[in-house]
């Protein structure tokens, strides 16, 4: 295990180590060294152009950008570099790369079960214990598959309890407890997840009654919960309420809101339990019956009697940052602090850690993220400093082959086929927030390192917590934002084509 002490990354070691461990082709003929890129200004080209579209864009608050020549890090054209705003789920871009230099791309995470006791012909005189590997991509089929082991293997029958093992990361029980309570993106964390920390809510009205259920399904499985509870209460609104009953999750619906028939996935918040309770259903179903499961915080000494492993680290990363997954940020987030410091007690802490290793390894100044999604809204950092780390890693193709292509639009925010100006980057939105940043190619070839936020904090503050999942005017907010940066990447993909760096000039004061 790495200490956080003595873990003093070098640009070569992160480099060297990742290209050495990845098998795929994205990782082919790149240098495994590059320096850390000078962030300098360079006398903005046409440095009024970008005036008018923040007028015509009519972003509320706060908009702040820069981009930088990627081969040398020089600002090529900046406003308020230096102001740091809310990255929202930008932020997981950084979290990619933590994870892939602390855990190495071929990382798998294992989820076991383990026998705590003698088993003698197919007995076990002692408990079963399911442990969590910080897997974020375990779902039912993963669960069933581990029970199938445990019969092929001739277990048929346990004397002792039925245990879960959830702590390898300390367990929360919201990402973000500040989102209201029903919703799917911010579900509970903790060293083991079940199809992504959601069961599935599906109602169907029947004559004058509906029929519920509360499932973990998944392709091939449906097996019905029983420690998520849902109620239907005769009101209009509120739509959901939660309670924590302490072994179950306890919901209620509004009987108003629900129409004919629907379905949601809801946030589970006891991870363990949940996982417990659908893997006792698939080991009935193979002929072992278990007790209730208990949840335990140290690990007993034991055999290990089945195990699957999630996908090597890189697919799940691509996978988080084509679908900005929360809940695989931070869980593949603090498996990296657990390896580089120790367990973290909250996402801050974890943060933390992320923070210090993104100043040694990729050259930022300031980072100040509280968690690895983006979803809390008190993380800041400047388009400055997320150019900086973005830059940091541009000659060794370690981040853009796992970012998503971005889909340029005109201001009518109609999306513009085959443009020539090419970008992969990490899109961020909260409520009247909206990030962008990444990595452009212009039409000539030419490489460059972007990042781009907006951010209305007045707004933001007066929205209760109670209407945070729509709040009024949010969308049509971020389509403006959205639009704009559009303009300013296809702005500089044709003022910025073929244009050689300015490397001793320094930013106008008006832009810092």
């Amino acid at each position: 295990m790495k200490n956080a002490s003595v873990h003093q990354v070098s640009r070569r070691g992160f480099m060297a180590g990742l290209l050495a461990s990845a098998a795929s082709p994205a990782f082919a003929d790149v240098p495994a060294v590059s320096l850390r890129p000078r962030i300098r200004g360079a006398k903005p080209v046409e440095p009024s152009g970008f005036e008018s579209l923040l007028r015509e864009a009519r972003v509320s608050g706060d908009v702040v950008f820069a981009v930088a020549d990627a081969e040398t890090g020089d600002v090529l054209e900046g406003h308020n570099v230096a102001t740091g705003l809310a990255p929202a789920s930008v932020t997981k871009s950084i979290t990619a790369l933590y994870a892939l230099d602390v855990l190495g791309p071929g990382h798998r995470f294992a989820t076991t079960v383990v026998a705590a006791g003698p088993v003698t012909d197919g007995v076990l005189d002692g408990d079963l214990v399911l442990v969590g590997g910080c897997d974020p991509t375990l779902d039912t089929r993963g669960l069933a598959d581990l029970a199938s082991q445990l019969k092929d293997a001739g277990l048929r029958e346990v004397r002792g309890r039925f245990l879960v093992f959830e702590n390898a990361l300390h367990p929360l029980r919201s990402i973000d407890p500040e989102q209201p309570d029903h919703l799917g993106y911010s579900p509970a964390v903790s060293g083991i997840a079940l199809n992504y920390n959601r069961v599935h809510f599906e109602w169907k009205r029947e004559a004058a009654k509906y029929r519920i259920t509360m499932d973990a399904r998944t392709a091939g499985f449906r097996p019905e919960v029983r420690m998520a509870r849902m109620q239907i209460v005769d009101r209009s609104v509120p739509v959901y309420t939660y309670e924590n009953e302490g072994a179950y999750d306890r919901w209620t619906v509004a009987k108003r809101a629900l129409g004919k028939e629907g379905a949601r996935w809801l946030p589970v918040r006891h991870p363990g339990l949940y996982a417990g309770d659908v893997f006792s259903t698939l080991a009935r179903s193979n002929g072992i019956v278990l007790n209730s499961a208990e949840l335990i915080e140290e690990m007993p000494d034991g055999a290990v009697q089945a195990t699957v492993h999630s996908p090597p680290l890189r697919e799940i990363l691509q996978g988080m940052l084509k679908y900005s997954n929360n809940l695989t940020a931070e869980m593949v987030g603090q498996a990296a602090t657990r390896v580089r410091a120790g367990r973290a007690r909250t996402l801050a802490a974890s943060a933390r850690q992320m923070n210090l290793w993104a100043i040694e390894t990729l050259g930022m100044e300031n980072p100040a993220f509280v968690d690895h999604s983006g979803l809390g809204g008190l993380s800041r950092v400047s388009p400055q400093d997320m150019v900086r780390g973005l830059s940091a890693v541009h000659r060794d193709a370690v981040l853009r082959p796992i970012l998503k292509p971005v889909t340029l639009r005109d201001k009518r925010g109609r999306p513009v086929k085959d443009h020539p100006v090419k970008v992969d980057a990490k899109t961020g939105t909260l409520n009247f927030v909206s990030g962008l940043a990444g990595y452009i190619t212009a039409p000539d070839g030419r490489e460059m390192v972007f990042a781009i936020f907006c951010a209305d904090e007045d707004i933001r503050a007066t929205i209760p917590r109670a209407h945070r999942e729509r709040p009024e005017g949010a969308r049509p907010w971020a389509s403006r934002a959205r639009r704009l940066q559009s303009q300013l990447l296809m702005r500089w993909g044709k003022v910025f084509n073929g244009a050689a760096p300015i490397r001793d000039a320094r930013v106008a004061p008006e832009q810092l």
